[in-house]
């Protein structure tokens, strides 16, 4: 390194990390290439795991090195195949705790099922709760997330939770845009905290998209709360599954006379063919963290993937030196 010359977040990490024998980093199948770039940002390989199916389809895994009194952070991300996957994480913990790992730390950058975190209809289940459950008894210590659907959900844990937020990275891109006259907008009532903090973070405005919901995957935009006309906007949410409800918020939001439509949606669950809508609807373009990773058809220009590699890894290392995880967000107005 230059001498005299300011040290990278990562850089700054991966120095104090490096030769750190007592930091162990495994990954699952979900998105084995942001578990590398965490590793490589911390000068950590990961850990040789071999994860396999019997004849059957039962899932196999094997630790192939020694994690004895060792602090191990499993990377996994419950998305699609969300079973599987969701399964695969919880044999991980098994193997670490049944090979005397002194802490287990479940790393989900996607925590899924998180949307049924409440009972609103009659006679359904609070499957986050159940997720919730199942992580702590498969023997994690504690849970690292990252933009959880509900904050609430931290609750649902009797272990502590350590809450990302990803504003650091999506909103550093959206500085380095320069969008002149923007206004940021909450796709929902629900989401007006994180809204809000883009909207400090940028200095400009805040709308809100009040929509009726018609059922999991329709639903219908009733009024704009706020002043789009003349504006660039940027839509804030925590995820896009089937994009109905993202591609009918942005032509409202034109219709009322909005000029580009950008769209920061942190989880790229993109399910169906939300792909294609996005690539025939007026949004100019939508912002994704690698949270959940892209397949290649997935991958056209309208869709921007950021890294989020580097957020993980620094609260991986302030966990495993019991640092603070919510400094991380003093800059950007959320706290963890």
């Amino acid at each position: 390194m230059v001498k005299g010359k300011k040290m990278s977040s990562a850089e700054k990490y991966k120095a104090k990390s490096n030769g750190d024998e007592n930091l162990v980093i495994l990954g699952g199948n979900s998105n084995p290439e942001l578990a590398r770039e965490i590793g490589d940002v911390l000068g950590r390989p990961l850990a040789f795991v071999t994860v396999g199916r019997f004849p059957e389809g039962e899932i196999q895994v094997q630790i192939k090195e020694n994690v004895r009194g060792k602090d191990v952070f499993i990377v996994q991300s419950t998305c699609t195949p969300p079973n599987d996957n969701l399964m695969e994480l919880l044999i991980l913990i098994d193997a670490a705790r049944r090979a005397s790992a002194k802490r287990v730390t479940a790393v989900l950058p996607f925590f899924g099922y998180a949307r049924q975190d409440r009972k609103d209809r009659p006679r359904v289940p609070i499957t986050a709760k159940l997720v919730a459950n199942l992580l702590t008894t498969a023997g994690a210590n504690r849970v690292l997330a990252m933009d959880l659907h509900a904050g609430q959900i931290q609750g649902f844990f009797d272990i502590p939770v350590d809450h990302l937020y990803s504003i650091s990275v999506i909103g550093d891109y959206l500085k380095g845009k320069n969008l002149k006259n923007p206004i940021v907008v909450s796709p929902d009532i629900g989401g007006i905290r994180m809204a809000r903090a883009y909207s400090k973070l940028l200095q400009c405005p805040l709308a809100i998209v009040d929509k009726r919901r018609e059922d999991a995957t329709k639903t219908h935009v009733m009024n704009i709360i706020g002043e789009v006309e003349g504006k660039n906007v940027v839509i804030v949410d925590d995820l896009i599954s089937t994009g109905s409800s993202l591609v009918e918020a942005a032509r409202a939001l034109q219709d009322n006379g909005a000029l580009d439509v950008y769209a920061a949606i942190v989880h790229p669950v993109l399910a169906g063919s939300a792909v294609e809508k996005i690539q025939k609807s007026n949004i100019k373009e939508l912002i994704v963290t690698n949270s959940i990773p892209l397949g290649a058809e997935k991958q056209i220009e309208k869709i921007k993937p950021l890294s989020v590699a580097t957020l993980l890894a620094e609260a991986i290392y302030r966990i495993h030196c019991n640092e603070s995880v919510s400094s991380l967000f003093s800059q950007v107005g959320v706290e963890a």
